[in-house]
């Protein structure tokens, strides 16, 4: 008699839930911007939410401890002039938030440790450059200050943070950029694109390396994201409407990986990817629940876990970094679930009979600092991330100031030529001084010295033709000048 053999697999029990009524956040206004973002963003210190705000965009930080009703009158951050679309947390300072808008910039900002007592409207930097939209920021995993920003003019530009200017800028997508994720170690990043190819880029080299048509039939928007292993996992539509999650080899772009067809709905599948454990997170906006699959190196590659299910629609989703889960609790993984009036943490355990520090739960993590700095990134140099143990837990740095260092615009800009009022008058003869004195206090009231001027220009043509001088052209030009006034004056 054959037996059915079960897959071996330490998440294969993983549960979801939702956290008591007391411990989620109530009375958030999320914003109804139909733009397929995730609308949220936490990291060990900070939950922040996109809201709903008149007169421009903004959004809402709250301290992970912060539970329960908010205040109406809670201050928000509201530099943006126009809509925001898109925020994300820096993953090697926890007080640093970028953030973009439909007002065609992305901004970068230093939350305070305690709660903000009144609206922030100043950010540490502005980054212009593009001439629509942003859509999508996204932070280098292991370069310090490097920020991509991805916008309408389908234009990507990657910004050093700590001097406020554009290091690199890619213009190689002829329509809309729908979504950009980097890889381990930052050199390469993966884009989907309105076009409907999935792209691996090389900032450095500003070329696309490597390319797939249609990697999904569909014509509605995908997403990509990179694994851990170097794979492309990528979620989107089949010609008759169907999702389906893809993994590809960005070497070999022939034939997928693995294909799967989910269901049949409108709403997008955003994917959240866990690099220690392997596993991805699909949450669709308009969706009640949450799936959850493993990637492995044994066929059918992307194992199915288990699904997540509520009563209420989410309109967004926020993903904590492993640093911060509650290890005590064997706790793997926390998002945080956007309803049109809260937010709500749902967490995804592992069941585990002992107490114990659970090893094999939780290996060595990405932690806040980075591995290298913005020029060493852009001279070539790969570095995956510093990683730190989760035996003791996690507890977040004080804040630390971001410093940025402008360079001086001027600096940079071409030698013009010097003006009259710049020239070394020892340097010139005699008569030019005399003549320039002349011409310059003409200049000052055309009614009073016109005559004058006239009576100057005479006596410098007739020095220059009687000692074989050249003509002096700024002195001409101020004296016409005047010239010009007293034509005017007197023909009247």
């Amino acid at each position: 008699m054959s037996r059915s053999i079960v897959r071996q697999s330490k998440f294969r029990h993983v549960f979801g839930q939702a956290v008591k009524a007391d411990q989620g956040y109530d009375d958030i206004r999320v914003s109804k911007v139909t733009w397929d973002s995730s609308f949220c963003a936490v990291n060990p210190k900070f939950l922040a939410v996109i809201v709903e705000s008149s007169g421009g965009g903004a959004f809402l930080v709250l301290p992970l401890s912060k539970t329960g009703r908010v205040d109406k009158n809670y201050p928000l951050v509201i530099g943006h002039s126009g809509p925001v679309l898109d925020i994300d947390w820096c993953p090697h300072d926890d007080n640093i938030l970028a953030s973009c808008s439909e007002d065609c910039t992305a901004m970068v900002w230093q939350i305070p440790d305690h709660s903000l007592t009144r609206a922030l409207s100043d950010p540490v930097v502005v980054l212009e450059g593009h001439s629509k939209r942003v859509g999508i920021v996204s932070w280098h995993p292991t370069a310090r200050n490097i920020l991509l920003t991805a916008g309408s003019d389908n234009l990507i530009i990657i910004w050093n943070v700590g001097t406020g200017e554009p290091l690199l800028s890619m213009d190689d997508h002829p329509d809309l950029i729908y979504s950009v994720s980097w890889n381990r170690n930052g050199s390469l990043f993966c884009t989907t694109c309105k076009d409907r190819r999935l792209r691996v880029c090389d900032p450095r080299k500003r070329e696309v390396v490597a390319e797939r048509l249609a990697p999904h039939e569909g014509i509605r928007p995908m997403r990509a994201i990179f694994t851990r292993d170097g794979n492309i996992f990528t979620t989107g539509f089949t010609r008759m409407s169907q999702r389906e999650l893809g993994l590809w080899d960005p070497t070999n772009f022939e034939e997928p990986i693995a294909l799967l067809e989910l269901d049949t709905s409108n709403g997008v599948l955003l994917p959240y990817y866990d690099a220690d454990a392997n596993m991805v997170y699909l949450c669709g906006k308009g969706d009640s629940s949450v799936r959850y699959f493993e990637i492995t190196e044994e066929p059918p590659y992307v194992h199915y876990l288990s699904t997540f299910s509520s009563k209420e629609p989410q309109r967004g989703m926020g993903f904590m970094p492993k640093r911060g889960v509650d290890v005590s609790k064997c706790e793997i993984a926390r998002l945080y679930k956007l309803h049109d009036k809260k937010c709500e943490p749902i967490t995804m355990t592992v069941p585990r009979k002992s107490d114990l520090f659970q090893d094999d739960l939780y290996p060595d993590t990405a932690g806040p600092e980075p591995a290298m700095e913005p020029e060493e990134w852009l001279d070539g140099r790969d570095e995956d991330p510093i990683l730190v143990s989760m035996r003791e837990g996690y507890v977040p740095p004080k804040s630390r100031e971001l410093k940025v260092a402008k360079k001086n615009v001027l600096d940079s800009r071409p030698t013009t030529r010097r003006s009259m009022s710049t020239v070394d008058t020892n340097s010139l003869p005699l008569p030019y001084f005399l003549f320039g004195f002349s011409f310059s206090s003409c200049s000052l009231s055309l009614t009073y010295y016109s005559s004058f001027a006239l009576i100057s220009l005479l006596c410098h043509c007739l020095f220059c033709l009687s000692s074989s001088v050249p003509l002096f052209p700024p002195l001409l030009v101020s004296s016409l000048s005047c010239l010009r006034g007293f034509w005017r004056r007197f023909r009247i």
